[in-house]
């Protein structure tokens, strides 16, 4: 079966997160997908390692369904590699500086030069204006930039999200993007530059706390786990582990008074609305705090599933890879790799299309794995790529 995207070709320059799984959901997609690496091997591709030649856990997730190749784009010859590459390519994919992208000839202008109907993909840290669009970054300044970093502490200390949502939110507006500039292109025979940053990104997930400090001046503070516009809405500490519940809306809250058998709470002028239930929430926070604490985790989600009342476990890692559900949805693909003693479980595209098939076809490619596979598509012979080598080009 050929994928959507069968027939394009994209260049993945990208680092981290943010660029190249713009390209990863493209090489899901179908896209033929090259990610193009410094020879000694990008830094990504050593983060959190878990195999006995230090490959790690992000490249596992960022690489996979790519051919991968090595290359010095700042030697001359390596310019020349860049220029055919291009001309059978695209889509260009660089979350690197702009400053970079003119040194090692990326930049748009440079790339339309060689192909003119080309598009130029560039997430970055602050984007392309404004006083920091020099300013180099990752997904925790961003967080950090939003205020929602802030509003995620508990009014004493702000707290980061553990997991990347910054950088695989710009991946996703990146890949959105390429694609709407891939149907402008072939509507109109232009290409162009889609530009996303971490801190746009960060800016629409916190959207909502800016337009009420804007419309209102509350100045509220982090209240921890507990919501500011509903409740009760919390995380809360069972005889054996937590919960998380999340009572919006007056239907959930009439179902959470019929649980704890008081129908009292809805008499209260104190939690008439969400937003009153949220100012007050300490309130419905402590009285849901005893309820919990009586139970174990496993009582208390089969109490609230009875009433159909929003919860879940707070899972720890080794209790997220047990979990039934997630294995019915093979949202988790395990994926042979040399040097490797056990399989390795990537999360697959969590899009499911009835037509077309969108899983996870080829693990992460070893440093320079294609390279020559490569090299020999855009007319090098064996004495050219040898002689390359022995250069240190690629």
């Amino acid at each position: 079966m050929s994928g959507i995207l069968s027939g394009v070709r994209v260049l993945d320059f990208g680092r981290y997160i943010a660029g190249p799984y713009c390209a990863t959901i493209m090489a899901q997609l179908g896209a033929d997908v090259i990610r193009i690496e410094k020879l000694a091997g990008s830094e990504d591709r050593y983060m959190t390692p878990l195999t006995e030649s230090g490959e790690g856990g992000l490249l596992f997730q960022i690489a996979h369904d790519k051919r991968g190749m090595t290359l010095n784009p700042m030697k001359p010859e390596g310019r020349e590699v860049v220029e055919r590459l291009v001309k059978t390519a695209d889509v260009v994919v660089a979350n690197l500086p702009v400053d970079t992208l003119e040194t090692m000839g990326l930049d748009y202008d440079s790339l339309k030069a060689i192909k003119e109907d080309i598009i130029l993909t560039h997430p970055s840290a602050f984007g392309d204006v404004g006083p920091y669009s020099t300013k180099v970054g990752f997904d925790g300044i961003g967080q950090a930039m939003s205020g929602t970093m802030y509003m995620s502490g508990d009014g004493e200390e702000p707290r980061k999200l553990y997991g990347p949502w910054v950088d695989f939110s710009t991946a996703m507006a990146s890949c959105i993007g390429t694609l709407a500039a891939l149907m402008h292109r072939n509507a109109t025979g232009e290409g162009q530059v889609v530009g996303t940053s971490l801190f746009g990104s960060s800016i629409l997930i916190s959207s909502v706390a800016l337009m009420e400090q804007a419309v209102l001046d509350l100045n509220r503070v982090g209240t921890s786990n507990r919501a500011q516009g509903a409740g009760p809405a919390d995380t809360f500490k069972t005889k054996d582990g937590w919960v998380l519940v999340q009572s919006i809306g007056r239907p959930l809250f009439e179902r959470w008074a019929k649980l704890m058998g008081e129908d009292h709470w809805l008499e209260d002028p104190r939690f008439e609305t969400d937003q009153d239930r949220g100012d007050n929430g300490h309130i419905l926070s402590e009285r849901m705090a005893k309820w919990c604490l009586e139970r174990t985790t496993q009582e208390a989600m089969d109490q609230m599933a009875e009433v159909r009342l929003p919860c879940g476990p707070v899972l720890s890692p080794q209790q997220v890879l047990e979990d039934p559900h997630l294995k019915a949805m093979g949202l988790l693909k395990d994926m042979p790799y040399p040097n490797s003693n056990k399989d390795i479980p990537v999360a697959d595209f969590p899009v499911k299309m009835s037509k077309s098939d969108t899983s996870i076809k080829k693990r992460a490619p070893l440093l320079g794995e294609h390279t020559e596979e490569v090299m020999s598509s855009l007319g090098y012979s064996a004495s050219e790529i040898a002689d390359l080598q022995s250069k240190r080009v690629i």
